[in-house]
């Protein structure tokens, strides 16, 4: 953990959206539905647990076994559909009683969150319940109105709330602020902000675009690092063909270029790719986009970005 204490850092374990696709069609890319692992200030932070989570949770395990540190991470939750979730009972350091596991993520029609994540995992869905998973897991809704903070040297995070609570972020705190976005069946999702020594990206994921571009979505990100972007379905899959999707709660790619350029961010990275959209068409899609927002990549299993932005790394899991 010191060795990556001055580091900010993204790694894409899955990113694609609705279901996994593995396959030889998807090799280059990835199938495995959402989870993104950031590193800033020596602190762990994994953006969902789609299946994606899996592959990080041994990489994690063998960490631990090598160095005999416990596992201290932060799970943050966009919302709870089933392939933001899918990967989170199969998370090897939940299992280990040494691993400390802070878990936020927004309540959904009425539903606290740790009681969304336990359903998933009653019998006879699967045969291991949260309850006994032996790593201490500190779960909790987190709303809008909440920041939460890491102080240096410390794994606990803290929870303030923006209205009642005053604060300023210190030079060495990682704040993560949220954006709770509307358009995504049927109660919203949460937008993140992880900002860190002057620096920050959003992760944007499962929110569509609006007539007039999302304005409240464009002011949350404005000036970021990275932006991390919905971009699921083709502007033909979008408004025409047999099914539109419009209302289906996904972005196109130029919706997320359009909140890119309209946001000043630096880089743009699609995300929650479609599971019928093969190596080839998210290559295309990723030159078309690249027309309108130049710095722009498509997400896929094992990519690495350093904040600030200068040196992508293209290795895998």
């Amino acid at each position: 953990m010191r060795k990556m204490a001055n580091e900010f850092r993204v790694k894409f374990w899955g990113v694609r959206g609705s279901y996994p696709v593995p396959g030889p069609s998807t090799i280059y890319y990835g199938g495995n539905t959402t989870c993104v692992e950031v590193r800033a200030g020596g602190h762990l932070i994994i953006l969902d647990a789609g299946t994606g989570i899996i592959g990080l949770g041994y990489q994690l395990l063998h960490q631990h076994e090598a160095t005999g540190e416990p596992i201290f991470a932060t799970i943050l939750f966009s919302h709870t559909h089933h392939d933001h979730t899918q990967g989170f009972p199969f998370f090897r350091p939940a299992y280990l009683g040494s691993s400390t596991l802070y878990i936020f993520g927004p309540k959904m029609f009425r539903e606290d969150l740790k009681e969304a994540i336990a359903r998933a995992m009653l019998p006879p869905s699967f045969p291991v319940e949260l309850e006994e998973l032996n790593s201490l897991k500190i779960i909790r809704n987190i709303e809008e109105s909440e920041v939460i903070v890491f102080q240096p040297d410390t794994p606990e995070p803290m929870v303030w709330n923006i209205y009642r609570q005053d604060h300023t972020p210190g030079p060495e705190q990682v704040e993560i602020r949220l954006y709770k976005g509307y358009a995504h069946p049927k109660d919203g999702i949460l937008i993140y902000r992880i900002s860190w020594r002057g620096h920050s990206l959003v992760f944007a994921s499962d929110t569509e675009g609006y007539v007039g571009d999302d304005a409240r979505l464009i002011n949350f990100t404005r000036g970021a690092d990275l932006l991390i972007h919905d971009a699921q379905y083709t502007e033909e899959e979008y408004a025409h063909g047999p099914r539109p999707k419009q209302g289906y709660g996904h972005s196109t790619p130029q919706m997320a270029a359009q909140v890119a350029r309209l946001a000043g961010v630096k880089q743009l990275v699609l995300f929650h790719h479609d599971p019928h959209h093969d190596d080839a068409q998210i290559a295309a899609i990723e030159r078309e986009v690249q027309r309108i927002f130049p710095n722009t990549i498509a997400a896929r299993e094992g990519l690495e970005l350093t904040i600030p932005l200068g040196a992508e790394m293209a290795g895998s899991s």
